[in-house]
């Protein structure tokens, strides 16, 4: 993994040297930015293949500036927070943000997590399967470019939402525990949050749904989990 890039985006000059020393000592390519207009001026000339972002940045914040990138890209981000409050954990993901750790953290933990992240993304380009386009009502999923249309019109998904919808779209009807998947689109990893699913479904329901609040394709089956209804 040498050749991967890590734009670490952290003001504490302490913590960021830190996380720096363990990230290159796992291979990668490690640049820092102090703040989130810093951040802004080096994603504007590359994207990197990788984002670890403080949520309490100055200049600009890490949800905005998570929600500007996710606007040019589907890099992974990993979001640092020193709030234990759930509601901050659900903002980040909501964003678009990949994970998320709390501080005080180990490094060697958060290098794991990096190092997660890349395999489940690695597993995705190997087993990329051949072109298959999943057409249902006014929605058309492309399993090779990745792309959705709602009534013709391309909607943008992350990764893991694309994902999710892939996988329930091609066993339509069929329900999905929460569990399965976290299993199936996550790799099962055990520092997951389980509401990460929620948070997933609704954020897909407002893409995809003419009415979120009553959807007619991604269905809750209470006590259940999910199933794409076509």
């Amino acid at each position: 993994m040498s050749d991967k890039r890590i734009l670490v985006v952290e003001d504490e000059p302490s913590l960021a040297e830190v996380v720096s020393l363990y990230l290159k000592r796992a291979g990668f390519q490690v640049q820092v930015a102090a703040d989130g207009k810093q951040a802004m001026n080096i994603l504007e000339k590359q994207i990197p293949d990788f984002v670890i972002l403080d949520l309490m940045l100055p200049e600009v914040d890490g949800l905005s500036l998570t929600r500007w990138l996710r606007d040019r890209s589907n890099v992974p981000i990993i979001m640092v927070t020193a709030r234990r409050e759930e509601i901050d954990r659900i903002a980040g993901l909501e964003m678009g943000a990949d994970d998320y750790v709390v501080k005080p953290f180990s490094p060697q933990e958060l290098v794991s997590r990096v190092r997660a992240v890349l395999r489940r993304i690695g597993r995705e380009q190997a087993g990329a399967e051949l072109e298959r386009v999943l057409s249902f009502d006014t929605i058309t999923i492309s399993s090779l470019t990745r792309v959705v249309t709602v009534k013709g019109s391309q909607v943008e998904l992350t990764a893991k939402e694309f994902d999710m919808l892939y996988l329930l779209a091609r066993h339509p009807k069929q329900v999905f525990t929460r569990d399965q998947l976290l299993e199936r689109v996550w790799g099962g990893a055990a520092y997951i949050d389980p509401g990460t699913v929620t948070v997933h479904v609704r954020r897909l329901r407002e893409k995809i749904e003419s009415d979120p609040s009553s959807p007619k394709h991604l269905l809750t089956v209470w006590g259940v989990g999910y199933k794409f209804e076509p």
